[in-house]
């Protein structure tokens, strides 16, 4: 296991060794710690070799290219993911590509996870290694296959900072939370969620994590009296002082929008975008699904060209919004290959867009 975590002195340190090569913005405050811009993703990909050895590849490219931001979840692509960036990070501090004090390694539980591959039969894996051991309990599974049980989430920390050979995690989320208000019964679920948020401040006591997140996929997004709708500043208590919660994930991009102008949240008696919101209770946000998983790399409507030129390809101008949107600590991609990640990092040489060419987007009805 890989000691340490990332520190001010070392993000600062990995941001200096590359302050000529990128322009002002790139790089943005985390707490006391430097981030940057673009982050790395780890969810899609098939489950096979030679994904695994695209993904350590492109981490390797993401983290000679001025990257220190790397995201991933035990359930992705069955646990593959988790262990390629462990792969890859020890393989790059062994060559002096970088300190475990310079990154930050985020990654998720909740869902169940399988192990390499989908066993033969699901139902039976997931008796067996949880039921059965205790872990989980049926009537706090929700969607089949998610719980926020703290033994639980106990077990799938020690599973991920095996995976990735890590001692401490950065930034532990709790992953998609909402799941467990599907159900229907909201009063529940909305106490399993505030008993897990209570469980990560003992996993922060005990080391193996640095802070912890809520990582949502509509929870955020949709507003009050929705299914799965989750109240930010009902969760998180704002401007406290020592607080488990530091930063929340959820998806925005040119044809999800809703983070930064759909009023989903609550302040006082003001309906605002989650995004106004985490800035009043001084969360971080990391973006996600900043391309849509890839539909949002072409295509794009030639207004989309105009306001954000000198831009060469679609993939990055859909990147400059997400990463350009106000708020926003870093945008996260997925990028299995190392050529896409040399695409995207073009980005890291422009400053971001300014607010006007975002509220000029909405103006023209470009977006959405």
């Amino acid at each position: 296991m890989i000691t340490g975590y990332a520190t001010a002195a070392g993000t600062a340190r990995f941001r200096a060794r590359f302050a000529r090569l990128v322009a002002r913005g790139h790089y943005r405050k985390l707490g006391d710690l430097w981030v940057s811009s673009i982050g790395l993703g780890t969810h899609l990909g098939r489950t096979d070799q030679v994904t695994d050895d695209a993904y350590e590849a492109a981490i390797l490219e993401a983290l000679a290219g001025g990257v220190n931001v790397f995201d991933t979840a035990i359930n992705y692509r069955y646990q593959r993911s988790e262990r390629c960036l462990g792969r890859a990070l020890a393989r790059a501090f062994e060559r002096g590509l970088a300190r475990r004090d310079e990154i930050v390694v985020s990654t998720k539980g909740g869902f169940v996870p399988f192990d390499a591959e989908p066993p033969d039969d699901p139902e039976t894996y997931i008796r067996q290694a949880y039921v059965d051991t205790g872990l989980l309990e049926p009537e706090e599974v929700a969607a089949s296959a998610h719980s926020l049980r703290p033994a639980f989430l106990a077990d799938q920390l020690a599973r991920s900072r095996a995976n990735l050979g890590l001692e401490t995690v950065d930034l532990f989320y709790l992953h998609n939370p909402e799941t467990q208000l599907e159900s229907g019964a909201e009063a529940a679920g909305l106490e399993r969620i505030r008993r897990a948020i209570g469980w990560t401040e003992e996993a922060r006591t005990a080391g193996t994590v640095r802070a912890a997140g809520l990582a949502t996929w509509n929870g955020l997004r949709v507003p009050p009296g929705s299914p799965g709708h989750l109240p930010l500043l009902g969760l998180v208590a704002p401007a406290a002082a020592e607080r488990p919660i530091v930063a929340i994930q959820l998806p925005l991009n040119l044809a999800m929008p809703e983070a930064l102008a759909a009023p989903t949240q609550e302040i006082e008696e003001a309906s605002v975008p989650v995004l106004v919101a985490a800035r009043f209770a001084g969360l971080a946000v990391f973006a996600s699904a900043s391309l849509l998983q890839g539909r949002l790399t072409d295509g794009l409507p030639p207004e989309i060209e105009s306001v954000f030129s000198g831009l060469e390809t679609d993939a990055q101008r859909a990147l400059q919004f997400t990463r350009s949107a106000p708020g926003v600590t870093t945008a996260l991609v997925g990028m299995s290959s190392a050529e896409h990640v040399r695409e995207n990092l073009v980005l890291a040489q422009h400053e971001p867009a300014t607010t006007e060419a975002l509220q000029a987007l909405f103006a023209g009805g470009v977006s959405g």
